[in-house]
């Protein structure tokens, strides 16, 4: 089982880059961000949207490493309690 989801999680990374290596070669032109009053520097769309999905993947993949400390963390504390 873990190897069909790890066979589901390598192709649809690769459609994602092939979709932005597409993407970025069709749409070259220039593009800045712009959040509240801060706008980036332009830069070609498709590096906008690899950096995009990078930082979406490593965050995806942070995740649920820090939400089983987070739980484990929890467990130990009502395990405390328990205690009293």
């Amino acid at each position: 089982m873990k190897t069909i989801a790890n066979l589901l999680t390598s192709i649809i990374l690769a459609a994602w880059i092939a979709a932005i290596a597409i993407l970025s070669i069709q749409n070259i032109r220039l593009i800045s961000l712009k959040f509240l009053v801060f706008q980036t520097i332009e830069m070609p769309l498709g590096i906008i949207l690899a950096f995009s999905v990078g930082i979406g993947a490593i965050a995806g993949a942070i995740a649920p490493v820090l939400w089983q400390l987070a739980n484990g963390q929890r467990e130990r504390y009502y395990e405390e309690d328990e205690d009293f």
